[in-house]
């Protein structure tokens, strides 16, 4: 079998099974774990899977730029702030992350409710500029991949913060990896945004559920709730919902 043919069936195992075990592919189509092993590497390399001990996960296409994740499934984000917008409650204060799928938020946010926000992130903050929410920003080094800020001095500021909910952005939501980001220094600010929250709820849109990215966030057990819109549905959610996660969807 031919590399290129080897890489498209890793890639579909990848969607069909969420792992790939290098050993036991290896021995499926007869070849050695190192011709596996270098495809896995090569997958990687391209953002199309991510390495793990013993195979691989699939990877989440939520680590493009900030730009590029505007076209990354809008429906599904588009459903999920609509649920996401109705956690922000009158009187409320609420952490909201960063993001084209916080972005969302705000934009299915009535601009008449009477709330407090604190965000990190400067474009969701100019997006609030016209609702009658009491808006906090935190400063600190712009991560611009994001649109946050990130840093020492930024994760320094959230501890002065409390807040009811914190409505967190991630790039993966997977079974047992639990909830991942793509970098490490954005990955703490948002563990110290939650710890600085009553509840916190993921915003998984379709193209996070099921996937990894490399650094963990927190793990699924340490949230309230994943919002997630009404079309997802597979494997991960089955399993999420089997460990007694809380999912929140659309009404019908």
């Amino acid at each position: 079998m031919l590399a290129a043919a080897r890489k498209a069936l890793i890639l579909d195992r990848l969607r069909a099974d969420g792992r790939i075990v290098a050993k036991e592919l290896a021995v499926e189509l007869g070849l050695s774990e190192d011709s596996i092993r270098r495809d896995l590497r090569e997958l990687d390399a391209a953002g199309l899977a991510l390495r793990v001990y013993g195979g691989a996960l699939p990877a989440s296409p939520a680590v493009v730029d900030y730009g590029g994740r505007r076209s990354v499934a809008p429906e599904s984000k588009t459903a999920v702030a609509a649920v996401a917008a109705s956690l922000i409650e009158p009187g409320s204060t609420v952490i909201l992350d960063g993001g084209t799928t916080a972005l969302a938020v705000v934009q299915a946010l009535d601009p008449a409710r009477s709330c407090t926000i604190i965000t990190h992130s400067p474009t969701v903050a100019a997006a609030l500029l016209g609702h009658a929410a009491e808006v906090i920003v935190l400063g600190g080094r712009l991560f611009k991949h994001s649109a946050v800020a990130s840093g020492a001095a930024a994760v320094e500021a959230a501890q002065s913060i409390s807040a009811d909910r914190f409505l967190l952005g991630v790039t993966g939501v997977h079974e047992t990896e639990g909830l991942t980001t793509g970098d490490a220094d954005e990955a703490a600010m948002k563990r110290a945004l939650a710890s600085r929250a009553a509840e916190t709820f993921v915003l998984g849109s379709a193209e996070k559920i099921g996937a990894v990215s490399r650094y963990r966030v927190l793990g699924v057990d340490q949230v309230a709730g994943i919002v997630t819109d009404g079309s997802t549905r597979g494997a991960t959610l089955d399993e999420l919902e089997r460990r007694g996660a809380r999912i929140l969807r659309p009404s019908a």
